[in-house]
């Protein structure tokens, strides 16, 4: 019998339109699932077992009469703990909200999901108001690498990460501010993107303002298209949100690299130390891109570090999160939430506005150069994943996680959409992801070139740690 956990949401809904198995026996298997890897790798703050079941009764009900009422209909998915889910706490991974509310509303790819006929699993860990780029908090604890539990998911969609690599659902809703849906993807194995900003709309809008996209998490590329067709639709309540995309990104899958004008950039200029296990299987995934007809080219976008800039917008957004609290609240905080809370909140307006154009000189570079190439390839991160529960690698030298992230959170400040794509994996067994840069609005050309490297091949790193899996 098919293992159904192993399935992808576009597999689980073929098979349901052919009668094969049913909405239940998929959440009945992904439930399961999900509370076997739970005790190892902890990506779950809760499971919504009782209400998922009902949700797929009322599914196979749906399947049964031929009358599917979207695309997900019946396909189990996670939702991180930022995003509100109706019935369900938001806690964010924060001692200073409490439980206690009607929880009444969905953000608008959770709304769009319910619309469709998914079925909502349970939400996922999250580092406090998903402040960095690992995934602990003090509500939680440390969420753990499905590959190796001694390293870390990656974050801050860590618990979501996770969850999909073991087969905790082939669909996730993650955020990305900083390359929270990209880092953790890349620490575990699986496919990640974030859209263009507004792409995906997002209620209540986030602190940390235009940096926060919300994204798809799966397994492939073709999972997270037929994901960003139901979630990219217009809601109201978001005055930023784009209107609806020129067709779905299902039907453009297809359209292979052949002609593409590619970038490769290894090192942004020599700005970035690479892992040499991650630069060889970044460059394997590239040339496998040229053999598949792209035009690739050696070069490196004239992107100097913005990370100062990126501070004092993540900074002072982090200020803005917590500036209702009371001291004795504050002592609940997350540590290194609380010292970036007190940096932030000692910057001037001028210097966010100062930081606001360093962004919109780095939009301006990043379009020109997307005037002549297609798309940009780097790596997603110069490193694997490193030892659960810190921020930074242990003897690295580095304070904050923004020091081993330097090829994602630029792209957060430009808004542009950004994959990372799984491609092979180092000496212990550590995935390694490829990120895919195209220019705003293009979200088709990542997904294109990500589906081909999948097509290929290129990027088959199988369900990890079947030990933990089953």
């Amino acid at each position: 019998m098919r293992d159904l956990t192993e399935l992808t949401a576009v597999q689980l809904v073929e098979g349901y339109r052919k009668g094969e198995f049913s909405p239940v026996e998929a959440t009945r298997a992904t439930l399961d699932r999900a509370e076997r890897i739970q005790p190892e790798v902890n990506a779950f703050v809760r499971l919504t077992g009782e209400e998922a079941l009902a949700q797929a009764r009322a599914s196979a009900d749906r399947w049964r009469r031929g009358e599917p009422c979207g695309a997900v209909d019946g396909v189990p998915v996670t939702v991180k703990d930022i995003l509100l889910m109706r019935g369900a706490p938001t806690l964010k991974g924060s001692r200073t909200i409490s439980e206690n509310g009607t929880w009444d509303e969905d953000a608008p790819s959770v709304a769009r999901l319910r619309e469709q006929g998914a079925v909502f699993l349970g939400k996922t860990t999250t580092p406090e108001f998903g402040w960095k780029g690992v995934t602990d908090s003090p509500l939680s604890g440390v969420t753990r690498n499905p590959h190796d539990p001694t390293r870390t998911a990656g974050g801050s969609s860590g618990g979501a990460a996770a969850a999909v690599a073991l087969g905790a659902g082939p669909l996730a809703l993650g955020t990305d501010g900083g390359g929270s849906v990209r880092i953790p993807a890349a620490f575990c194995g699986i496919f990640a993107l974030k859209p263009t900003y507004g792409r995906v709309p997002l209620y209540p809008a986030s602190a940390f303002g235009t940096l926060a996209h919300v994204g798809p998490m799966t397994r492939d590329a073709a999972d997270a298209a037929l994901l960003l067709d139901v979630i990219g639709a217009p809601d109201s309540r978001d005055w930023s949100a784009l209107g609806p995309a020129a067709g779905p990104y299902t039907a453009t899958l297809s359209g292979g690299v052949r002609g593409l004008r590619v970038a490769y950039s290894p090192s942004l200029g020599g700005q970035v130390a690479v892992q040499p296990a991650v630069a060889a299987a970044v460059r394997r995934a590239v040339e496998r891109l040229a053999g598949l007809g792209a035009y690739v080219t050696e070069t490196d976008p004239d992107l100097t570090d913005p990370v100062d800039a990126f501070h004092t917008l993540w900074f002072s957004g982090a200020a803005r999160v917590t500036q209702h609290l009371g001291p004795h609240q504050r002592e609940a905080l997350d540590p290194g939430l609380r010292e970036i809370c007190g940096l932030g909140a000692r910057m001037s307006a001028l210097d966010y506005l100062a930081a606001v154009d360093v962004r919109m000189e780095l939009g301006r570079r990043m379009g020109r150069f997307h005037d002549s190439y297609d798309l940009l390839v780097t790596p997603a991160l110069p490193i694997t994943a490193f030892e659960a529960g810190t921020e930074v690698p242990k003897g690295s030298g580095l304070h904050r996680w923004t020091g081993w992230t330097p090829f994602t959170y630029p792209f957060n400040m430009t808004q542009q959409p950004a994959a990372s794509v799984p491609v092979g994996a180092d000496a212990d067994g550590l995935p390694v992801g490829l990120q895919i840069v195209a220019a705003r609005h293009r979200d088709d050309l990542v997904l294109r070139a990500a589906h081909a490297l999948y097509e290929a091949e290129a990027a088959g790193i199988g369900l990890p740690a079947a030990a933990l899996a089953r």
